[in-house]
């Protein structure tokens, strides 16, 4: 799910232009061209990524890339009370240069940083004394006043690196086992010995990783007294035959790979004592086919929680577990309503009373609850969604989250009472999608925001939300920044709402050309659909959709039932029948551009990639006609060859109800395609592999029904970063939408 929603953001904001345009009048404003969207610097400006507060809210800390060399990142750390910023850690100087390990590439795919260099990550301890931070395989401790030491030295890499909560040690996984180095005087410590193979501890299993935001398979108590960890087996995995077609021959991979209706790994938990003795099994129940979505412990490390999904997403079970000898009980359910699932959160947090601070949908809406003694107190209410908790002050009886209660186009920050039901306030500026994190003693906020105008910002507030101090302004007004040359030629983004064939409000967004009078214009139709999705929103997107607009198009998007911060009931749509209503939604949307006077109804053009590439297919098979044009890019085209994890929760278990995988499959359709067509795959693509291509190329060419086809040797999932691919889509589109490019003013 995850990696559709991000390579359709790679998409719009990197992606996305035509061929190259010819240069314009001296001293008028340019119009963006391909090359420039696609070249440096950024016209997003830039960003620092991996933001985090020190645990005592004195410094914030950030990866911050080379101008000479914008893939790598540094450690820089700044000084609340003063701004003062400093270099910790050089990764050119301290890094050595070595090839990462299959196992944290791998790990770097699942986190989409796979381009990144130098440094990527690091843990503040929690004295916010030092710092660990992970460099070309080894592992390393940073302090503020610029010392690195250095704490590992092997061949191996070390996974999943942490400083335990009281900060006397150091933990890591290498070579599938756990490892504990004790910080006083570096010696090491290896917890588990049985780790190879197919057999890992202290690793997340592949769907853990890319389906349920769970990066880690172990985790410390505090006091640093124990360790929960997990082991999981391969063995029930059914290998999966993959060849990487690349320029210069084609490298085939056999890899374990849990396709929907086949079986995953096999996932224990146990409990240790730090030096690994002591250890315990976990009773996770009787039915060894569930999924570990979370753990975590109580602040005095006498009872451990941990999470219990059944295989079919639609029971969720907080077991309370004594560390000492393994045994659990229920302490309480999720439910999913009928033709439903649960879906999972990361707000958890047990409070000073023994209370725990929840997050569920089983009002139809994302809310936050308080559980207490068996009892239920709901803390808010309405017809919007709770995105996150972002901290939580039980001193002041406050916690803040992130929500859309002032409309579904942004996300705000907000605070309440932590005690009882009250109206939450806003803290963050309307006009603005926002993010927010704050440090462990809530009191300080690292607010993101962006609008359709101006990209990504990034300041520090107090606890009221007010600015204390700028981290990036990344102001577009200014003559330095990457866009400003191209402002005078930006378009405003257009929002609206129609009422769609379900009888719901659907949102749309749209930027047009200046408009002329009784001109009509074609229109660049951009599709996603999938769940836990939303495209249409207050948040900048990238010179993408703009170089479109210059291009002469319209720009248009639309969120159909499915998509994600709308509510249960919404989403609950397509269960066991993806494929139908977001294309019912997505005609919904067409019908209506039908309608504006300044739309050529006959130049209508569609594109989308992954899930999108996905929808492309199933809109051209079930709507004829409509489209002058469409552009499918590594589509699912065969739900049973996609994993459980993401498969399984909309669509069924494949061995029980082959029927809606047979209906929402876009293969056996394909003779219905009378519309033009350009495929695109990556022919090393590990996530939608080119199978799926493959099989859908081979149906309309048994069935004699013209396409085109564009696929990329040795280019993955993310092939949409690729100029030569948008030179491509272009060229193809062009020919049916003839847009006149607009002229500079």
């Amino acid at each position: 799910m995850l990696k559709w929603a991000m390579a359709l953001t790679l998409v719009a904001t990197t992606g996305g232009a035509a061929m190259a345009q010819t240069e314009p009048v001296k001293d008028s404003p340019p119009n963006l061209t391909l090359r420039r969207v696609f070249s440096g610097p950024s016209l997003g400006g830039s960003t620092p990524r991996a933001l985090a507060l020190s645990p005592d809210g004195k410094y914030l800390t950030v990866l911050r890339n080379r101008q000479e060399e914008p893939s790598r990142f540094d450690l820089w750390a700044m000084d609340s009370a003063t701004g003062e910023w400093k270099m910790l850690v050089d990764s050119k100087k301290v890094g050595t240069g070595a090839e990462l390990s299959e196992a944290e590439l791998m790990q770097r795919e699942r986190l989409r940083i796979g381009n990144q260099r130098g440094i990527v990550a690091y843990d503040w301890s929690p004295d916010g004394h030092s710092i660990l931070v992970p460099l070309d395989g080894d592992l390393y401790l940073a302090t503020l006043d610029g010392q690195v030491r250095r704490l590992t030295e092997t061949e191996e890499g070390e996974l999943n690196p942490v400083i335990s909560p009281d900060g006397g040690f150091a933990s890591f996984v290498r070579d599938q086992n756990l490892y504990v180095v004790d910080l006083a005087d570096l010696s090491e410590k290896q917890l588990t010995t049985t780790g190879q193979g197919l057999v890992h501890w202290g690793e997340a299993e592949f769907v853990a990783q890319e389906e349920m935001g769970r990066r880690t398979g172990y985790w410390w108590s505090p006091g640093d007294k124990r360790i929960a960890v997990e082991r999981f087996d391969e063995s029930p995995v059914d290998v999966v035959t993959r060849s990487a077609i690349g320029a210069d021959g084609t490298r085939v991979y056999d890899q374990r790979y849990p396709k929907a209706g086949t079986d995953n790994v096999l996932v224990e938990l146990y409990v240790m004592n730090r030096d690994g003795s002591g250890r315990v099994k976990v009773d996770l129940g009787g039915n060894p086919d569930i999924y570990l979505t979370r753990v975590y412990w109580a602040p005095d490390g006498n009872t451990l929680y941990v999470q219990r999904s059944s295989r079919d997403q639609k029971t969720l079970d907080m077991l309370k577990v004594d560390p000492a000898t393994g045994a659990s009980s229920i302490l309480f359910t999720e439910r999913a309503a009928e033709n439903s699932w649960v879906n999972l959160s990361n707000v958890f947090k047990v409070l000073k009373d023994g209370s725990i601070l929840w997050w569920s949908e089983r009002d139809g809406h994302g809310h936050l609850y308080r559980f207490r003694n068996g009892n239920w107190t709901q803390l808010t209410h309405g017809d919007w969604e709770v995105r996150s908790v972002v901290g939580v002050d039980e001193d002041h009886d406050k916690v803040y989250f992130s929500g859309n209660k002032d409309g579904v186009l942004e996300t705000h920050l907000y605070v309440t009472r932590l005690s009882r039901p009250g109206e939450p306030r806003r803290l963050t500026e309307l006009g603005w999608n926002n993010s927010a994190q704050m440090d462990d003693a809530a009191t300080r906020i690292i607010v993101g925001r962006s609008n359709t105008d101006q990209p990504g910002q990034i300041y520090l507030a107090d606890t009221d939300g007010k600015r204390i101090a700028w981290i990036s302004e990344n102001d577009v007004n200014d003559p330095g920044h990457p866009y400003h040359p191209y402002l005078p030629s930006h378009r405003e983004t257009k929002f609206g709402t129609i009422t769609g064939p379900g009888g719901q409000t659907l949102y749309w967004e749209m930027i047009t050309p200046e408009l002329e009078p009784g001109k009509k214009y074609p229109v660049f139709f951009q599709h996603y659909g999938g769940p836990h999705s939303q495209t249409v929103s207050q948040g900048w997107s990238g010179a993408m959709e703009q170089y479109i607009v210059d291009k002469g198009y319209i720009f248009f998007q639309i969120d159909n039932r499915g998509s994600a911060n709308r509510g249960k009931a919404f989403e609950d749509a397509i269960y066991h029948a993806m494929g139908s209503v977001e294309v019912q939604d997505q005609l919904a949307g067409a019908e209506y551009l039908k309608t504006l006077d300044f739309v050529d109804p006959d130049r209508i053009v569609t594109y989308g990639w992954s899930y999108g590439g996905y929808m492309t297919l199933k809109m051209l098979e079930a709507d004829p006609g409509v489209y002058a044009a469409g552009v499918s890019g590594a589509p699912v085209t065969k739900w049973e060859l996609y994993d459980t994890h993401y498969t399984e929760r909309y669509m069924g278990d494949p061995r029980q109800v082959p029927e809606a995988y047979a209906e929402s499959a876009a293969v056996e359709d394909a003779v219905n395609i009378r519309d033009p067509l350009l495929l695109i795959h990556g022919m090393s693509d590990d996530n939608v592999v080119l199978d799926n291509s493959t099989a859908f190329a081979a149906r309309m060419q048994a069935a004699n029904i013209p396409f085109e086809m564009m696929f990329y040797p040795g280019k993955t999932h993310s092939a949409g970063r690729e100029i030569h691919v948008w030179t491509t889509i272009f060229n193809f589109l062009d020919r049916y939408a003839h847009p006149e490019p607009a002229s500079a003013e």
